[in-house]
């Protein structure tokens, strides 16, 4: 039987800290270890569909998120070359009817600083500046390895959840050293103050720009203050890491005037600084845990940004695996297979279908024409209605013990 009601995280962001707090929550003590020196508002804004907005209320953690958040009443995509809307996909009060919880936006920073403000009051330990090196399993749970600071540091636990992202130690040390792969895209984002932005762009919707060989997203965050703007694009740039700077005319490069309507060429003129990504993927995993480790998140199946579920899976991922070590305390080689085994179907999906979408994003002539009629005559409830599968997801209330 195990000794240890610890349980170690590797990764304090998004996926870490949900998981941090899952567990917290089914009683158990939580270390995690961060390797950066402090959590900093980056990154962009990100879409936490209704599966990913109840699990994170279902924590707790639904009025701490209220001032953050923004629930937009539709989705609006249209035509990158004549400005025209192609449909309009009801979110807001509709989805919410629909789902049982809301549809939201909200930055980055803002998400993670939640799930750390939260972290603190539950009393879970999380210890910056800490890179993990190694562990080694055994029938009593895991035992881990970092260094910091203060020098090398050593725990023991019941298991260890790797959410150390796309580049992830965790997920080499079970086994998988395959690399990210380049998926030939680069997305670009900046953020602009609202009021700079014509107000049409700047209500409470999200706008889907569908070009040839690219795509622009843009919708608030912040309260409604602020306009998160993601560019993607077909290029060969494929340094890896978060972001580096980037410049404004480069990217109007890739944007140009007799493919884009003005409106939106209007849009990517009005941040003066901007950061690029290259986008990477990993092909679909067998299996996720080995003993008392599992892989939660980017490092278990990362997502392409196409179906906006990135946060979303790894925040499941978080709510069902403490929910089988919860279950199955005593075992937690069963209780990580058994998580593995509820999810991996459903990310696979959602990968798949993350990518197809990026294909379907950026045809151009008759076949993008062909996409755009379809889209049309579907009409924006009956495409809500095709994503039922997806956002009606709820933890499952008996787990299949494997």
């Amino acid at each position: 039987m195990p000794s240890s009601r610890t349980v170690i995280v590797a990764g304090a962001g998004i996926a870490g800290l949900t998981a941090a707090l899952a567990l917290a929550r089914n009683g158990f003590q939580v270390v995690v270890l961060e390797q950066a020196e402090r959590l900093e508002e980056t990154g962009a804004g990100i879409q936490l569909s209704p599966n990913a907005a109840r699990t994170l209320i279902g924590l707790g953690l639904g009025e701490r998120l209220d001032p953050h958040v923004i629930a937009p009443e539709a989705l609006r995509v249209l035509d990158a070359g004549s400005g025209r809307e192609i449909v309009r996909m009801p979110l807001g009060p509709v989805a919410e009817r629909r789902y049982g919880a809301p549809y939201w936006s909200v930055h980055r920073g803002d998400l993670q600083a939640t799930l750390a403000a939260a972290a603190k009051h539950v009393g879970i330990s999380v210890k910056l500046g800490m890179r993990l090196e190694d562990f080694v399993a055994h029938p009593n749970g895991v035992t881990v390895s970092a260094h910091g600071n203060a020098g090398v540091w050593h725990e023991h636990g019941l298991a260890l959840i790797g959410a150390d992202g796309l580049w992830s130690l965790t997920r080499t040390r079970i086994g998988f050293r395959d690399p990210p792969r380049f998926a030939g895209r680069v997305a670009w984002r900046a953020m602009v103050p609202a009021k700079d932005v014509a107000a049409e762009l700047r209500e409470p919707r999200i706008h889907l720009w569908l070009g040839h060989d690219a795509h622009l997203v843009h919708y608030p965050v912040k309260g409604g203050r602020v306009i998160n703007i993601v560019a993607i694009m077909a290029d060969s740039w494929n340094a890896p890491g978060w972001s580096e700077p980037a410049s404004r005319t480069d990217l109007l490069l890739h944007f140009p005037g007799k493919l884009w309507a003005p409106q939106a060429r209007a849009l990517l003129g009005t941040p003066e600084a901007w950061l690029k990504w290259a986008l990477y993927d990993r092909r679909p995993l067998r299996r996720g845990s080995q003993g008392a480790v599992a892989l939660l998140g980017d490092a278990a199946h990362p997502m392409l940004p196409y179906l906006a579920q990135g946060a979303a899976m790894a925040i499941e991922d978080a709510a069902v695996a403490a929910q089988c070590l919860a279950q199955m305390r005593d075992d937690p080689d069963r209780a990580l297979r058994t998580y593995w085994a509820v999810r991996r179907a459903r990310t696979r999906k959602v990968q798949r279908l993350a990518a197809r979408n990026g294909e379907r994003y950026h045809l151009g002539g008759i076949l993008g024409l062909l996409r755009n009629a379809t889209m049309r005559a579907m009409g924006g409830s009956h495409l809500l209605r095709h994503y039922d599968w997806l956002y009606d997801w709820r933890p499952p209330a008996a787990l299949s013990i494997t």
